[in-house]
């Protein structure tokens, strides 16, 4: 993969691991999992943040629950084909996963840089309390002609600012990874509850002009 390519989107996270390996699929003979990692707030909050990481980065047959372990590497997204609709899912591609005995400084648990595209119209809006919100979707380039469709959050300036990008701005983003649970309507009588992942932002620039 081009180390330009790389340099587009880059996370890293530290938290402790909290579930079991699941297995996700194969590529060349080389097995993928899943594995869910609880990173800090400094709110003391923690995001419960999905990783995909290869058997050949970790014996993914040991047990590593409560461990605490720095990855690195890329927010990715694909479509889950759910009946009728596809539905986007989001996880961590993991390129480096290393063990940690202790970690405190909580500013640096959750750290993302992306470079892509606005790809559909942002939406502004306010809270009942007059916070300014503006959600977009950017389009982060992959090799091989594809790409990850990332959903991001701003605030306030931040907000006001990314309500004014049209599809095809180039915007590099730097924020955190979060969940957030949310209730889905599955029919008239039942409800399930789900995770979305998004990138809140806490800096955000364009090619036209800048906002810090």
């Amino acid at each position: 993969m081009s180390e330009k390519m790389i340099e587009n989107n880059k996370v890293s996270v530290i938290g402790k691991i909290v579930s079991g390996f699941t297995f996700s699929h194969e590529v060349f003979g080389e097995g993928f999992y899943m594995v869910d990692v609880a990173v800090n707030r400094l709110s003391e909050q923690a995001d419960i943040i999905p990783l995909m990481v290869s058997e050949r980065l970790i014996d993914v047959h040991e047990d590593y629950i409560g461990c605490t372990i720095e990855a690195l590497g890329q927010f990715r997204s694909y479509n889950r084909h759910e009946g009728v609709k596809n539905r986007l899912m989001l996880s961590i591609f993991v390129r480096e996963v290393h063990f940690m005995e202790e970690f405190t400084d909580y500013t640096k648990t959750n750290q993302i840089f992306l470079d892509g595209y606005i790809c559909k119209a942002p939406i502004y809006r306010k809270t009942p309390l007059g916070r300014e919100i503006a959600d977009i979707l950017l389009a982060v380039n992959r090799p091989y002609g594809k790409s990850d469709y990332i959903p991001c959050i701003s605030w306030g300036r931040n907000a006001r600012f990314a309500s004014s990008f049209t599809v095809g701005t180039r915007v590099r983003i730097w924020g955190r990874v979060q969940s957030r649970e949310y209730t889905k309507k599955i029919s008239e009588t039942e409800c399930e509850k789900r995770i979305a992942y998004e990138v809140s932002i806490s800096k955000l620039e364009c090619d036209e002009v800048e906002s810090v």
